[in-house]
């Protein structure tokens, strides 16, 4: 028997089972996955990028240049013969924010002495040239300058003062700033900020490495947040487009809209623009931003005329404008500057003689400046420039609007006023504050609007009498009457019909005016009839005109509206208002020349210089000869008729011509009047329309008669037109020898001389002596 080999077993493993295997390691799923999350980021990042790219650059290119509109008022001229008094000269210095001082050592600063008063002026870049700042002196009498020097005794032709800054055209834009170039800002005050802020400007690419290191282990050796490593550019960034949020975001935000700024702007431009954006405290709304206006808000100087000490506040209020302000926090602002004047001493900026006197000096700051607020005015710029231009390019593109207010003027017309109004209600025993006003003053020769009021409070903003209150005018329209009868060949002396007057209305109606005082004159001549504001006698002449021909001379005195042809618009029952008044009585001031009131000079472009001037353009409307007789008459008024009281109050030899106007039931009072350079329209009544006691006489010419007085106009010298003699008449309007009495001298044009008397004694007013009189006339 034979035995077998066993045979080798073969195991087999089990389905399901493999063989061990070393586990992969999974280092490379990681890695891809930071690489694909760094892809991501990279991607996100680099929109990010282009994101904040493009608001930096659209941020910065439009804030450079998106500055509202400045405006100013007109300049004070300077020489020797001005009128004006050496207290309204201190005035309006003060009003400039001008500081007196022992010596005026400084831009914003003046002394006086007597008589004499030296100025050391600011200086402007005017519309029409470069006033340079400099040290003046002036001389005064009762009449005005008498001397004019420069600092080195020079006599002065000329000089200007720079004008008051009266806002911007829209106030809801609370931002302001006055920019500068880095040419025109001193070189101390830059080199300053840098070493204070960033002294490694120059070296970094908007993020301060160094710095932030810096600040941590101040911090951290602190344990509080002492030091911030922030650069000038981060300081721009969050000031231009970021909050004031203390977030990782906003950091990191801040630092690439850092680098992406000095990427695509010099460090000049950041730089200037820097110094023209910090922001260095409030006025009210009023945002206070860079250093040219934080020189004049705090020191009442130009950004070239601060001193050492003041450069040094002027970059200590950057860390803290409310925390360190000098007029609230004189001690804490004491010591943040000389902390910034040590800095300098150490940097070698100033010498250790500079530093004594700096840190020695007091603050030096001036008065807060007032906030001028003329909204009457204002709004009727913003109505004249509606026309020229869009709301854009005045809220963005940095214009300097030169305006023709006066602020001595302004100032004087607001106050009467303001004070008048209270006094004529204790007067006549009215309601307190039931009164309302408006004025509006303008100078003949151009057309220029100096002052205007749209009511008793002026500098509150609101419904703008001047401008939008139409109210009939009454005895105010009677000169165009007047006119229209001059032009067709009637005299001055010409006898007019007084009596009761019916006058058929189109609808049926009758309208019988009656005089003020409810009596007939007679005949009286057209030059009294004017001058005593007689209805009758003004409705019968205009009727006899026709209405054609007065509505005509309306029209081109320079009323726009269309009026109803009816008869009572001769006798102002037309509404309108005190601009529209002062628009026609500009064309009779104006010697016929019809010009449009206008309250801007010129309008300048920061880049493209004067873009627009308002030159005088003037229209003949009518002859000289004929203005010259209707002034006469309404010179009259201001002698013997409804406005004699100015007679009693002002200066005799001053030359006045004016108009009276009170409605039905007193309910408007009325003056509009010229003398000299000067017209002024003024009208007094109550919103509500309610009845008063007052006329033009008792309600609105004291007050015209006060702002007069005070403003003293030059008394120009009249010219006579070679066509117009002067003749005696007596009160028959017949000419008379020199001897007769009564008789006073009238002009007349030649051709239309009255006829003779035929003796000194008083004439016969009867109709036929009237009708002899005529054919005297007619025959010679």
């Amino acid at each position: 028997m034979t035995s077998k080999k066993p045979s080798k077993v073969r195991t087999s493993k089990p389905r399901g089972t493999s063989r061990a295997k070393k586990s992969p390691s999974k280092a490379p799923v990681v890695v891809k996955l930071i690489i694909q999350l760094s892809l991501v980021g990279a991607c996100l990042l680099f929109f990010w990028l282009i994101y904040l790219n493009a608001i930096v650059r659209e941020g910065f290119e439009g804030r450079r240049f998106k500055i509202p509109a400045r405006v100013y008022s007109e300049a004070q001229e300077l020489y020797v013969g001005a009128s004006i008094s050496q207290a309204s000269f201190i005035s309006l210095l003060q009003q400039l924010g001008y500081r007196a001082a022992e010596e005026a050592f400084q831009a914003g600063r003046y002394s006086v002495r007597g008589a004499n008063v030296s100025v050391f002026t600011r200086g402007f870049k005017f519309w029409d040239g470069v006033e340079r700042a400099g040290k003046i002196a002036l001389q005064f009498n009762a009449e005005g300058i008498t001397r004019l020097n420069a600092a080195n005794g020079e006599a002065l032709l000329l000089a200007r003062l720079d004008p008051l800054y009266l806002g911007q055209i829209y106030p809801g834009l609370t931002e302001d700033r006055v920019l500068h170039s880095l040419e025109s800002t001193p070189e101390r005050l830059i080199l300053g900020l840098i070493l204070v802020e960033d002294e490694r400007f120059f070296h970094h690419w908007g993020i301060s490495f160094r710095g932030i290191a810096r600040a941590l282990f101040a911090n951290l050796a602190s344990w509080e947040a002492s030091q911030g490593g922030s650069t000038l550019t981060n300081q721009l960034v969050k000031n231009m487009y970021l909050s004031s949020e203390k977030t990782l975001t906003r950091k990191l935000n801040e630092a690439l809209m850092s680098m992406v700024m000095e990427l695509h702007y010099s460090k000049n431009d950041i730089l200037e623009t820097y110094m023209n954006e910090v922001y260095m405290g409030q006025q009210g709304a009023r945002s206070i931003n860079g250093f040219g206006l934080g020189a004049e808000f705090y020191f009442g100087t130009t950004l070239a005329g601060l001193q050492i000490h003041q450069q040094a506040m002027l970059i200590g209020l950057i860390k803290g404008p409310s925390y360190f302000n000098p007029r609230r926090h004189p001690e804490r602002a004491r010591l943040r500057r000389n902390t910034i004047l040590s800095v300098w001493l150490d940097q070698g900026l100033i010498s250790q003689a500079e530093h004594g006197r700096a840190a020695a000096a007091p603050l030096d700051i001036a008065n807060k400046p007032r906030q001028t607020n003329y909204p009457a005015f204002m709004d009727a710029l913003r109505r004249q420039l509606a026309s020229d231009y869009r709301t854009d390019d005045l809220v963005a593109e940095g214009l300097t609007i030169f305006t023709t207010l006066d602020p001595l003027a302004q100032t004087i017309v607001e106050q009467q006023v303001a004070e008048i109004l209270p006094k004529t209600e204790q007067r006549y025993r009215l309601a307190a504050d039931g009164l309302e006003g408006a004025a509006v003053l303008t100078r003949p020769s151009t057309g220029d609007i100096l002052a205007l009021v749209g009511g008793r409070e002026p500098r509150v903003a609101g419904f703008n009498r001047a401008l939008d209150a139409k109210r009939p005018v009454g005895s105010l329209m009677k000169p165009a009457v007047y006119l229209a009868a001059l032009e067709q060949g009637q005299t001055l002396a010409d006898p007019l019909n007084d009596a009761d007057v019916t006058i058929a209305a189109g609808d049926g109606t009758f309208w019988q005016p009656k005089n003020y005082d409810r009596v007939s004159h007679g005949q009286p001549m057209l030059v009294d009839a004017l001058a005593k504001s007689y209805n009758q006698a003004t409705a019968r002449l205009g009727m006899e005109i026709g209405l054609v021909g007065v509505f005509d001379v309306i029209a081109r005195l320079g009323v726009s509206d269309s009026i109803p042809l009816v008869p009572s618009v001769m006798l102002g029952a037309h509404g309108m208002s005190p601009m529209e008044v002062a628009q026609m009585y500009q064309t009779i001031s104006g010697n016929g020349f019809y010009s449009e009131l206008n309250a801007i000079r010129a309008v300048s472009h920061p880049q493209l210089g004067v873009i627009q001037r308002y030159d005088l353009k003037v229209s003949k409307r009518f002859s000289p000869e004929i203005i010259y007789l209707l002034q006469a008459a309404l010179h009259e008024a201001t002698v013997t008729g409804t406005s004699a009281s100015i007679q009693r109050l002002l200066p005799r030899h001053w030359w006045v011509a004016g108009k009276t106007g009170t409605t039905d039931d007193n309910r408007d009072a009325w003056f509009s009047g010229f003398t000299g350079d000067r017209q002024l329209v003024v009208w007094v009544g109550r919103d509500d329309n309610q009845a008063t006691p007052l006329t033009g006489a008792s309600g609105a010419l004291p007050i015209w008669i006060e702002i007069m007085a005070k403003l003293q106009p030059v008394q120009e010298r009249r010219g006579i037109p070679p066509t117009v003699i002067h003749l005696d008449v007596n009160d028959a309007g017949l000419a008379v020898t020199n001897g007769c009495e009564p008789a006073r001298s009238l002009p007349f044009i030649l051709g239309t001389e009255p006829p003779e008397s035929l003796g000194c004694q008083q004439q016969d007013n009867s109709p036929a002596a009237d009708d002899l009189k005529w054919w005297q006339k007619l025959f010679g």
